[in-house]
């Protein structure tokens, strides 16, 4: 009785009883609410313990602050006059300097400038940025980009030149209006429809206005210098005049023109697509796929076999097909002309078995010969190849799915089906009347909207097109004289090749977001019931005024404008028609402003080759999406948050399960707190030109890297005195040779730097930086400058050491500057300037860079003696590494030179040696005593190393007697597989050249420890 009175309505009438279907739909209605449910219970239940965790991290940032003095107010100077903390902060170097930067206008063409219309003697430089989409958020390919681009504007920046890098973003008008979509139906469960295009638009304005800027505090956070007071919007009035005026100008020469024809058909946002918004997906065979729209999941990947029967005849031609729904639309079945299976059946018909339609037989030799059946079915309004047959043929265009994918047409039970649907009922129906082959597993692609996950359908549909013949004749050209130069030139082929095999381009859009498309379709109040001309390509004008258009409308029909009827175009423009107009739309154009100018043509645009062709070949962009935010990565962020990103994002639950698999194996402890500048540095150092992969452990590395630099620094600052005073010029006077040597290695990695600027070789410029600032400041210089303040040198000397250490880092910070903007701003501010300089150069933003011209300080002979002397240091490091000697137990050193320059530079480098080897005396050509081990540097130079009373030789024989005999194994197991049959054939290559290597080391290391147990067995 129970489950009777379910089926009661509350008017007292029986309800029919539920179906299987039904039933099922509630339960999984009532299984979702369930498990919402316990999602909210469970977020209740870990609420407290978020809580907890928030108030500690908070105490954590309060105690940083307190610690590091990081209030600093709202567009003020940090201050610098404490001294540096002890430990390297990202948060602290990074917090305060760039509202200051911004204030100070550092970033503006006009800075140190009267005028922009001012000559410049040193050029100017302009970049955009490729407009990024307002709906998005900061990915890594955003920030490798701009890591890129910041460093090439602040170089050219610091060149001296004027400089403009113009920020904006892009209204994105599928990915805007299917987010305020969403929105609008989550919160208030109503379409755009529902409400109407005017108040939709304004709802997207205001969702534009609440969230669209946050990709700009993101690039901020990055260091990105633009000038943001000229920051554009695609959908601002500038540029909205500039795309009407580029419409209507290329309307009217004929280069934007109306067609009917297959176009990429989203049936979930009812709009054509274009190619790049078209994802290929590959199937293996039978694949069932969620289908937007669809309670059950959709096969995919089968080859249905079906037959036509032959009018007036018992034959049947058998031919196959992945859309079995297509059919439908149908209009012929083609032959080869060779295909002496069918010579009788040429100019024949079939009968269409589901609507009254005879499908002549037509010859085509795009017909495979001997593939198949030989016999295929065409249908011209639903697929590109048989779209081209179809015109050759003069076949009926028949389009069978409206917008929303449904049947539509005579087609009796099927007609209103959803298009999927309909398939699964064609087979049925076919096997009815016995023209069911059969069906097999077929390899595919699938075509998949990336927007909504909806397979895309060829529909035939009037567009709005751009001729790209000329324009791309015109592109190749501009490569081939030179005028364009595409880097790496890799890239240039494949220019060529997609230039000249591009197709004409489809512009408009089925949306209410976007630039309106400024065309009007005419009609005649004089002929209501009549076309104003068969061809409907021809019934339209466009203008950049509805009035303009009326006077075009009146002129082109040879009638009074108070006759015409003008209804404008509902459809807008594809997003990349505005962006294409961008570099100068920008800047006013079509008016002829100052801006316009001074500022184009731009002088250069970096970007991915990924999207080379569709967008720098239009002037276009196109957002890529990628798994790590790089907030995470200056911020850090645990493997748990990183989890729980994941369910904010649009990925398919399954999907979630694998992507947390990938977190866990890429980054097992989360990812470290590295700081805005390490992360620069790091895409720039793994730029090759190629696609790269974030290494998390070598972003870290530059972390330790800003350390390096940081407790460099600070502890170099402690070496100037009160009365320090900056040098005022370039000269050298009475320097010391590691002075002279530094200085050297500074000129090199200068040269380097500028070298790899203007070959956009950014490998080359952060290795030339790390280098000078690690192997050579850091571990050399500053190393053998411990003796010269600690030790009885004159004042001279010590004032001299203390201009080559100013040098060293004000050079190297600026050299720095560009990668790292945040912590080279931070120290150089700290550095002992003169106030005058200071002043005039507030900012390491807008100091010069370094350049050759002004630091000819390259000496490659005090270099190659250094790399000498250098050389032997090492020797008898590693030789005490092996004696397990620490650092504090100082060594004698008697070294025997066969020829007087060698022992020359030997002793004019002692007093170095001694520091970069832990020596407490180094003799030349001196008597060695007992108790040395020899060690060869060269033929021309013997190190005596003294250790008799530092170590136990008899212990010390047995462990490098144990260290000998596991190379020897691991000599023989590597002699052993190198010398096995068909190992040069079996083994991959790298695998062979990574043996050679290991075993020309081991080789190496054995002689090594030989020779220390022979000079052991004689102490």
């Amino acid at each position: 009785m129970a489950d009777e009175t379910k089926n009661v309505k509350e008017n007292g009438d029986v309800a029919p009883p539920k179906t299987a279907k039904q039933l099922a739909k509630e339960a999984a209605k009532q299984a979702k609410l369930d498990k919402l449910k316990q999602k909210l219970e469970k977020q209740q239940n870990v609420a407290p313990k978020k809580d907890k965790e928030e108030k500690k991290e908070k105490k954590k940032e309060a105690k940083e602050a307190a610690v590091y003095d990081i209030d600093t107010p709202e567009g003020e100077r940090k201050d610098t006059v404490n001294p540096l903390p002890d430990a390297y902060s990202p948060k602290y170097v990074e917090a305060a300097w760039y509202n200051w930067w911004e204030k100070k206008h550092f970033f503006k063409p006009e800075y140190g400038r009267n005028s922009i219309l001012e000559p410049n003697p040193k050029g100017t430089f302009v970049i955009i940025i490729p407009p990024p989409n307002v709906t998005g958020s900061l990915h890594l390919g955003h920030a490798l980009t701009n890591a890129i681009q910041d460093s090439i504007v602040r170089w050219h920046r610091m060149k001296g030149e004027t400089t403009l890098w113009n920020p904006g973003c892009d209204h994105a008008g599928i990915a805007t209006q299917v987010v305020v979509e969403k929105k609008l139906w989550r919160e208030e469960q109503k379409t755009r429809h529902d409400i109407g295009r005017e108040n939709f638009v304004q709802r997207v304005w205001k969702w534009k206005d609440e969230k669209g800027i946050r990709i700009y505090h993101q690039l901020k956070k990055l260091g990105s210098s633009y000038d943001w007071d000229r920051a554009a919007f695609t959908m601002d009035p500038k540029l909205c005049n500039a795309v009407v005026e580029a419409f209507v100008r290329l309307h009217d020469d004929g280069t934007i023109y109306r067609s009917n024809r297959l176009v990429n058909w989203s049936c979930t946002l009812k709009s054509a697509i274009s190619d790049i918004e078209v994802d290929k997906v590959e199937l293996p065979g039978r694949t069932l796929l969620s289908v937007p729209g669809y309670d059950e999941k959709i096969e995919f990947g089968v080859l249905v076999h079906f037959a036509y029967q032959v009018e007036g005849s018992d034959d049947k031609l058998i031919v196959a097909t992945t859309r079995v729904e297509t059919m439908l639309g149908d209009t012929a079945v083609a032959v080869h002309p060779d295909d002496d299976r069918y010579t009788h059946l040429h100019g024949k018909f079939v009968r269409h078995p589901f609507c009254d339609r005879k499908l002549p037989i037509i010859v085509d030799d795009f017909v495979e010969l001997g593939f198949g059946t030989g016999a295929v079915k065409i249908t011209p309004a639903h697929d590109p190849n048989d779209y081209e047959v179809g015109k050759r043929h003069n076949l009926p265009f028949i389009t069978i799915f409206d917008d929303e994918g449904n049947i539509v047409g005579d087609y009796g039970k099927f007609t209103g089906m959803k298009r999927f649907h309909a398939r699964k009922e064609i087979v049925n129906s076919l096997k009815e009347k016995g023209l069911y082959i059969d069906t097999k597993n077929n390899p595919m692609v699938v075509p998949i909207c990336s927007r909504s996950k909806d397979v895309v359908e060829p529909m035939l549909k009037p567009q709005w097109y751009v001729k790209c013949d000329e324009m791309a004749a015109d592109a190749i050209n501009a490569v081939e004289s030179g005028d364009l130069k595409i880097i790496p030139d890799m890239h240039v082929k494949t220019w060529h090749h997609w230039m000249a095999g591009i197709r004409d381009w489809c512009i408009s859009r089925q949306l209410w977001w976007g630039h309106r498309i400024p065309a009007y379709s005419v009609a005649l109040k004089s002929k209501p019931s009549e076309k104003i001309v068969s061809d409907e390509s021809k019934r339209w004008v466009s203008g950049r005024t509805r009035e303009e258009a009326l006077q075009k409308a009146a002129k082109k029909f040879n009638t009074t404008e108070d006759d015409i009827v003008l209804t404008q175009d509902e459809d807008v423009l594809d997003t990349w028609f505005s962006s294409a107009l961008f570099p100068f739309s920008i800047f006013g154009w079509p008016e002829e402003t100052n801006d316009l100018k001074v500022f184009y043509p731009t002088s250069l645009l970096e970007t991915g080759h990924d999207i080379l062709f569709f967008w720098v070949a239009r002037m276009m962009s196109k957002s890529l999406g990628n798994v790590i935010d790089p907030m995470d990565v200056i911020t850090g962020i645990s493997l748990e948050d990183l989890h729980g990103q994941l369910y904010d994002s649009n990925l398919d639950p399954k999907e979630i399960e694998k992507a947390k698999q990938g977190q866990k194996q890429d980054y097992p402890d989360g990812i470290p707190e590295c700081g805005t500048d390490a992360l620069r540095f790091a895409l720039c150092a793994m730029c090759s030109g190629r696609d790269i992969n974030l290494d998390i452990l070598r972003v870290q590395g530059y972390r330790f890297f800003c350390n390096k630099i940081w407790n460099a620094t600070r502890f170099a600052l402690t070496y100037f005195a009160k009365d320090f005073q900056a040098p005022v010029d370039n000269r050298v006077i009475d320097e010391s040779l590691m002075d002279l040597w530094m200085l050297s290695r500074l000129a090199t990695a200068v040269s380097d730097a500028n070298r790899g600027f203007t070959n956009y070789d950014f490998p080359l410029v952060t290795t030339a930086i790390y280098n000078v600032w690690l192997y050579e400041l850091c571990d050399v210089y500053l190393e053998c400058l411990k003796p010269v303040f600690a030790g009885d040198e004159d004042e001279e000397t010590k004032k001299t050491a203390q201009v080559t250490l100013y040098r060293a880092l004000e050079v190297g910070l600026r050299l720095l500057s560009p990668f790292m903007p945040f912590i080279t701003e931070e120290l150089y501010q700290r550095l002992p300037r003169p106030q005058e300089a200071a002043e005039m150069i507030p900012s390491i933003c807008v100091a010069s860079y370094p350049t050759t011209q002004e630091y000819r300080w390259k000496s490659d002979v005090i270099e190659g003696e250094v790399d000498f002397v250098q050389k032997i240091a090492k020797s008898i490091r590693s030789a005490r590494s092996d004696y397990n000697l620490p650092n504090k137990t100082k060594t004698e050193v008697y070294v025997q030179c066969s020829d007087e320059v060698t022992a020359e530079i030997v002793i004019n480098y002692s007093s170095a040696l001694q520091t970069l080897a832990y020596c407490s005396k180094v003799e030349v050509n001196e008597p060695a005593p007992q108790g040395c081990t020899i060690l060869t540097v060269s033929d021309k130079c013997e190190v005596n190393l003294l250790l008799k009373g530092l170590i136990d030789p008899t212990k010390e024989i047995t462990k490098i007697q144990k260290k000998v005999e596991f190379l020897q194994g691991t000599k023989e197991k590597l002699t052993k597989a190198i010398n096995a049959p068909d190992y040069e054939t079996k083994v991959p290559v790298e695998v062979q050249q990574a043996n050679v290597d290991k075993l020309n080391q081991t080789c190496t290391e054995l002689v090594r420890l030989e020779e220390a147990l022979r000079s052991l067995k004689l102490m």
